[in-house]
């Protein structure tokens, strides 16, 4: 799905912003970024700069003159808005915009961003299938441009790689409940020769305390041996 996506700026006024878009899409395993009239010239020393090491991205990046021509590869335009417009245009919540994602993953997409100061036209709306906005703050509503282009792209990164949030990674070579009190027998019988369980009437609730410190955690053979040789050491 990542390499069916694209992500396209519409009149960039910074080109460290487009460095660090660059960086973001490699971040999340993104790769196709071009530009429509950037302020700037291109290619831009600043833009290599901050995309660190995204310039394999920048290499590959198109600049196009105007918005119709740098859609035509895609089967499918959203576009990122921070606000509302009076226009005939479908509007997309943030909920919906994700599930047209995940319906339309096969198709080619293209995901427009407009310009920092002022955002998208009307214009360049014009060519887009939807509209969408981040949810964020409403008394603070502006976003710098690479933020919200790293927004999208985790979020459409947790889609196709659904395993990375949902699996746990395994524990292995977990002690036995055998091995843990013969373990804890021994540190009770080393605390209890350094006369640690006292006032005597708080000798009960003590050791259950520290059953339960070993209890709750997993350790694992190494780390079992680890604290076996500490605390032979007291």
């Amino acid at each position: 799905m990542t390499n069916r996506i694209g992500f396209l700026l519409v009149k960039p006024q910074l080109p460290e912003n487009i460095g660090f878009c660059a960086r973001g899409l490699k971040n999340f395993g993104f790769k196709n970024l071009d530009l429509v009239n950037p302020k700037e010239s291109w290619p831009n020393k600043k833009a290599i700069a901050t995309s660190v090491g995204a310039k394999d991205i920048l290499k590959n990046t198109k600049v196009y003159t105007n918005i119709k021509e740098a859609i035509n590869k895609y089967d499918i335009v959203y576009a990122s808005s921070a606000r509302r417009r009076d226009i005939n245009k479908k509007h997309l919540s943030f909920n919906q915009f994700i599930k047209s994602l995940k319906k339309n993953k096969k198709k080619k997409i293209g995901i427009i961003f407009g310009p920092e100061a002022s955002g998208l036209s009307n214009e360049d709306i014009a060519y887009s299938n939807y509209i969408f906005k981040i949810p964020v703050n409403k008394k603070f509503e502006s976003i710098n441009l690479s933020h919200s282009v790293i927004l999208i792209c985790y979020e459409i990164f947790k889609i196709v790689k659904v395993s990375y949030f949902k699996k746990d990674k395994k524990l292995e070579d977990i002690v036995s409940k055998e091995k843990l009190n013969v373990f804890t027998d021994f540190v009770e019988n080393r605390l209890e020769k350094k006369g640690f369980f006292s006032p005597n009437e708080k000798r009960k609730t003590m050791l259950i305390n520290l059953r339960n410190i070993f209890g709750r955690i997993q350790l694992s053979n190494k780390e079992l041996r680890i604290l076996s040789s500490i605390f032979s050491r007291i």
